[in-house]
């Protein structure tokens, strides 16, 4: 053996070269007090490693059976081998009873024949899921609508209304909007937004207020909606002069329509310092004292032009062209046609002129009406349809015109020439004008007859 081979066998066995003085002082019981320290644990330990193998051997004796057949192993494992599936206690602690009486284990939903109640979940579990107990209603919730989003929200709302009328469409738009504290305000946009606007569109906008009221803004919030008008007016004046008028005729209206209580003017009797606001609340105590039965002031705006009954129209143009004759201000007849906002009864006004030059006297009445036909036609106000339709029926009724004027065909046919060479007509409708043919009498010895 070597030297190197001699130094690792002593340090593996230490006990097996004790001198004679060790071996002598363990025999005699002498120990050192490391040494029985070490003893002690030596035996504690071999005592445990008894304990467990005597344990190990009672819980495999008892789950053999008579036949000497392992229960509840496994058929194909070798004889006396425990299954290590079975769920009972192999540590030799307890009665050999599965684990949480056969209700733990992976799988298992609890012991047999037990039944669970339901059971409310907890609010606080961190697993606690809203959305999957029992039926859940979602709501959209609108974010209410800020003061300065609201006017341009409403703006698009109220500028589709003046083109469809549809009071039932604005209260659906409005429903979606959450107005919030700011509900009143859209009253005060539409009504200036009608300001700016046509007569028409304050007849809507007086509509679309009485709609409104009761349903959707009451009398309160409607009064809030004026009096905040009623301070704006200084600023409104600087782009609609008539603002204070107007507004008064809005107050009479409402107060006619019961959007606006009884007592509304009353509020204000020597509150009011703005020069603007006491002449709209004077217009507004005019207009009701003239109603003194309270009768819906339906006409306080003039009836919208499509509204119109035919026979108003006629006799609105005809008083536009007599008053046009009398004056010669073309400007002023543009502005009384343009009020009447009647684009496709246009040909109405074209017919009317033509009849008033056939049935004047003198050469006056022609060029005055061909000039106003001409500066209508070049503003585009009078479109060539409305113009080929105005003097078409002029020449389908000529026959009957002639009867009250026998040179009606000659008047005629110099007026046309004349608007032709100032380019109001074209050359079809010049070349569609009826003319008389010239009839003479040929000699008696033709016997009378006619010769075209």
């Amino acid at each position: 053996m070597s030297s190197c081979q001699s130094e690792s066998w002593l340090c593996k066995h230490p006990r097996e070269i004790q001198s004679p003085l060790t071996a002598q002082v363990e025999v005699n019981g002498n120990w050192t007090p490391q040494e029985k320290a070490l003893h002690e644990a030596r035996l504690k330990a071999k005592a445990k490693r008894r304990l467990r193998k005597s344990s190990s051997r009672n819980s495999t004796s008892e789950s053999f059976s008579e036949s000497g057949e392992v229960v509840g192993g496994d058929p194909h494992s070798p004889k006396g081998k425990v299954n290590t599936n079975d769920r009972k206690s192999r540590t030799g602690k307890g009665r050999g009873l599965p684990k949480k009486g056969g209700a733990g284990g992976k799988g298992v939903w609890g012991a047999a024949g037990m039944v669970y109640e339901d059971e409310e979940p907890d609010i606080h579990d961190p697993n606690y899921d809203e959305s999957s107990q029992g039926d859940t209603v979602y709501e959209t919730v609108v974010p209410e609508i800020d003061e300065k989003e609201l006017e341009k929200m409403v703006n698009p709302i109220v500028q589709e209304y003046f083109e469809h009328g549809d009071t039932k469409e604005v209260q659906m738009l409005l429903k979606e909007l959450n107005l919030g504290q700011h509900k009143y305000e859209f009253s005060s946009l539409a009504v200036s937004l009608s300001l700016e606007g046509k007569a028409s569109h304050r007849e809507l906008t007086s509509r679309l207020l009485s709609d409104l009221s009761g349903k959707m803004l009451s009398q309160s919030e409607m009064g809030r909606a004026f009096d905040k008008m009623l301070k704006e007016l200084p600023d409104l004046i600087l782009d609609t002069p008539d603002a204070p008028q107007m507004l008064g005729q809005f107050i009479a209206r409402a107060i006619a329509d019961h959007v606006l209580p009884m007592s509304f003017l009353d509020c204000y009797k020597g509150k009011v310092d703005c020069e603007h606001a006491r002449v709209a609340l004077d217009r507004a105590a005019v207009l009701l004292s003239m109603k003194r039965e309270m009768v819906r002031l339906d006409n306080v705006w003039g009836v919208g032009g499509g509204l119109r009954p035919v026979k108003h129209l006629i006799k609105e143009m005809n008083l536009l062209l007599k008053e046009y004759l009398i004056s010669g201000d073309v400007s002023e007849a543009e502005h009384c046609l343009r009020d009447l906002e009647v684009p496709h009864f246009h040909h109405e006004l074209v017919y009317e002129a033509v009849v008033m030059v056939l049935e004047s006297k003198g050469d006056t009445a022609t060029h005055m009406m061909m000039k106003l036909l001409q500066s209508f036609w070049k503003t585009g106000l009078i479109t060539v349809d409305q113009m080929n339709r105005g003097f078409q029926r002029v020449y389908d009724e000529l026959p009957e015109i002639s009867l009250d004027v026998p040179h009606a065909h000659s008047i005629m046919e110099t007026f046309v020439d004349l608007c032709y060479q100032e380019s109001v007509i074209t050359k079809q409708l010049r070349d569609a004008c009826p003319s008389r043919g010239r009839k003479r009498f040929v000699s008696e010895g033709d016997g009378g007859m006619i010769k075209n």
